[in-house]
């Protein structure tokens, strides 16, 4: 569901909605997303711990998973499912949310998310400098991993559940898909 406005609403505008609403900020919009379903948080769940212990074994920098603000301009604010911020760009993280840009934004795909996240944040992320953008669908069970290029991003790989993930950010990740999209 998505809150029309005739004003573009800004950081100070979305600072005022009740805390734990799940909004976020989108070009001066107020979007408003229904509950995730049970698969949509199992996936979630269990691609956080292996990016966790990947990031944190390596003491790479954090991740942390929704609902945490990024604040990229004055009229837009995401909660990307999972976010991972490099120890050389930590400086981005405050009390309250991070301003900049995530290294890694990773948006897990629901009905009401998906033209969002394909959409308008695909092309936000991009122009605000995520170095790795990662679309997971949980009902065909693939994760595309996307990239900076010409443009925007381009697809560096589309993996399935019989697969092991890899990526040109983190070298030395590898995540079997089938422990993420299995029961």
């Amino acid at each position: 569901m998505t809150t029309k406005s005739k004003v573009k609403l800004t950081v100070a505008d979305y600072l005022e909605t009740p805390e734990g609403a799940g909004y976020q900020l989108l070009d001066g919009e107020l979007i408003v997303a229904a509950a995730p379903a049970d698969k949509h948080q199992r996936v979630l769940g269990e691609l956080f711990i292996a990016l966790h212990q990947f990031v944190s074994g390596h003491n790479l920098g954090i991740i942390r998973f929704a609902p945490s603000d990024v604040v990229l301009s004055d009229h837009d604010v995401v909660q990307p499912d999972i976010l991972y911020v490099s120890r050389r760009r930590d400086h981005i993280r405050t009390a309250a949310n991070f301003q900049g840009a995530p290294d890694l934004a990773v948006e897990v795909l629901s009905p009401s998310t998906e033209g969002h996240d394909r959409g308008y944040k695909r092309e936000l992320y991009a122009r605000h400098g995520v170095l790795e953008y990662w679309l997971v669908d949980p009902d065909l069970e693939t994760i595309e991993v996307l990239t900076p290029g010409d443009g925007g991003f381009i697809r560096h790989a589309l993996y399935n559940r019989r697969e092991t993930l890899t990526s040109p950010l983190l070298p030395g990740l590898a995540v079997d898909l089938a422990a993420i999209f299995g029961e």
